[in-house]
Parts: C-alpha cells; sequence; structure tokens
C-alpha cells in the first residue's frame, strides 16, 4: 500500500468518495489528507496488519467526512447567504473503479442529487451514499456511524425514498437540455415574457456568493421574479456572456469574463418548465472552471 501508484490511485477514489458526502473539492481534499496522515501515523506493524488497506482507507475517510458534517449546521449558519454545493465538470471524479454508465455517475454529483443529501441527517448521507453509490456493504458502513447493521438499512432506505421523491417527474436529458437552450436563448436576448414561459410558476432560484460576491442573500422564488432577477444581472454586468454548458445535471450554463467563469448554473426541468435555478458565484467553488 506504501506504492506510490497505489496510493495515488486511492487517493482519486477517496476525493471522489469525500466530495459526494461534504459537496465541496476543498473539503473532501482536506478529509482525504487527514485520511493518509492518519494512515502514516500507523507504525509498519499497524499497517502490515491490515488486510484490506483499501478498505481502511474508505471507513477512515468517512469517518472524517461525517465529523465534518456533524459542525456543519453551525458552520452554515455563519454562512453569507445560501449554501450550494461545488459544481463540477461530467466525469471530473470518474475513475478506473467508477460504474461504466457514465449518465448514472454523473448524476451522483449533480447538484440536484447533492442539495436533496445536504438536507439529511449525517448518518444518511453517509449510508446512502456508501452503500448506494459505493457499494459498501451494511456491516462496514456500520463501523462508521456508530450503529447497528439493520438501523444503517432503514437510514439508507429513508435516505432513497427521499432521493427518489426528488427524482419524480424530473425530464429526461434531451427536453432538460432543450429547455435549458430555450432557457439561455432568452436571457441572453432579454426576453422577459419568453422567459418567464419557461418557468414553472413556483420556480425558486438559490444564488452562492458565500460572502465574496454579490449574490441574493435568500431564495427567489416565483417565474416573473426570477425572469427579472436574472436579465437584470446580466444588465448589471454588461462584460458577463452566458453560455450553454455541460454539467452533471446535464446542460447548464455559465457566466463568462475574458475567459474566466464568473458563475456556473444548474438548473431542474420538469413538466417542460425549470423548476430549479442553482447558481453558484463564490469564486471559491469555481476554480476549476477557469
Amino acid at each position: 500500500m506504501d506504492d506510490l501508484g497505489e496510493v495515488m490511485i486511492e487517493r482519486r477514489r477517496l476525493i471522489a468518495l469525500a466530495y459526494r458526502l461534504l459537496g465541496t473539492l476543498e473539503e473532501a481534499e482536506d478529509a482525504v489528507q487527514e485520511t493518509y496522515l492518519r494512515w502514516y501515523r500507523l507504525s509498519d506493524d499497524e499497517r502490515a496488519a491490515i488486510d484490506n488497506p483499501s478498505g481502511w482507507l474508505s471507513r477512515v475517510a468517512s469517518r472524517v467526512c461525517l465529523d465534518v458534517l456533524k459542525s456543519a449546521r453551525s458552520r452554515r449558519e455563519r454562512y453569507v447567504g445560501p449554501w450550494l454545493p461545488e459544481p463540477v465538470r461530467p466525469g471530473l471524479l470518474a475513475g478506473p473503479e467508477d460504474p461504466a454508465d457514465r449518465a448514472t455517475l454523473d448524476d451522483t454529483v449533480s447538484t440536484a442529487l447533492l442539495v436533496v443529501l445536504d438536507a439529511m441527517t449525517p448518518a444518511e448521507r453517509v449510508a446512502f451514499v456508501l452503500h448506494d453509490i459505493f457499494a459498501v456493504p451494511f456491516g462496514d458502513i456500520a463501523e462508521v456511524v456508530g450503529r447497528s447493521p439493520a438501523a444503517v438499512r432503514q437510514l439508507a432506505t429513508s435516505a432513497r425514498r427521499r432521493v427518489a421523491e426528488q427524482r419524480v417527474d424530473v425530464a429526461p436529458q434531451p427536453e432538460h437540455d432543450d429547455v435549458v437552450r430555450a432557457f439561455v436563448a432568452a436571457t441572453a436576448g432579454g426576453d422577459l415574457g419568453r422567459l418567464v414561459t419557461l418557468l414553472d410558476p413556483s420556480v425558486t432560484l438559490r444564488s452562492d456568493g458565500g460572502g465574496r460576491v454579490s449574490a441574493a442573500l435568500n431564495p427567489i422564488e416565483g417565474a416573473e421574479k426570477v425572469a427579472r432577477f436574472l436579465l437584470g444581472v446580466l444588465t448589471k454586468r454588461p462584460t458577463w456572456a452566458i453560455r450553454t454548458e455541460a454539467t452533471a445535471d446535464g446542460l447548464g450554463f455559465t457566466f463568462v469574463e475574458d475567459g474566466a467563469h464568473r458563475g456556473v448554473a444548474n438548473l431542474r426541468v420538469a413538466g417542460g418548465r425549470v423548476t430549479d435555478v442553482w447558481i453558484v458565484l463564490n469564486p471559491d467553488k469555481l476554480a476549476r472552471w477557469s
């Protein structure tokens, strides 16, 4: 396990795991670094006694993430405005051990799913991610969360139900992408009337600036309010261009200025209309896009 090649392969997988648990790459990388520190603090004899180093690293990384999740509530109370997960490009967290079905893989890092996971209890989130995405047995997850395998199974079932509820009526990708293209065209063209027709009457927009840049401090609800907000963003920032771009949620859009990404937006489409808009403007969460 001390072979550099093996370590790097495990690191990629562990970051993929930690990102799905924590929602940002920075926190995921910190969690993985702490995991390796714990590994190398072991004596040579202790490491040699571990039959499954990969499983050991996964369990320790999950425990580190669980501790972070338990402290997230107090940290979020200090966060300026809505908190959203860091958007990632499709395939960024793919690896040789990931499932072959790329659409399914990307869905596990989509904003739509991560927002649902963020509303779960830490134990529910860990149970769902470890079992349903990484196929970790319930007995191993029980060691991570400190509960019985039966209790962990119930946690995963509860989490799975919440995820399924979020996916009800979600448009298939071709329809999703068509709506997004029309949405971007209407926004770029300043067509308020067309934009309103593409938005569900109960649409909600959340923007994450993290106190670093200007963003809406509260969710914006209603088709006309959301449409006016989006058009106002481009009116106030005439140097920003809006363009469609592939995301883990399907087609989304980005705000670009002088080649740098100023914002990444993901949308949820259901019933032929946009029901949710998530815009990340916090530059700390956009570094890998530029």
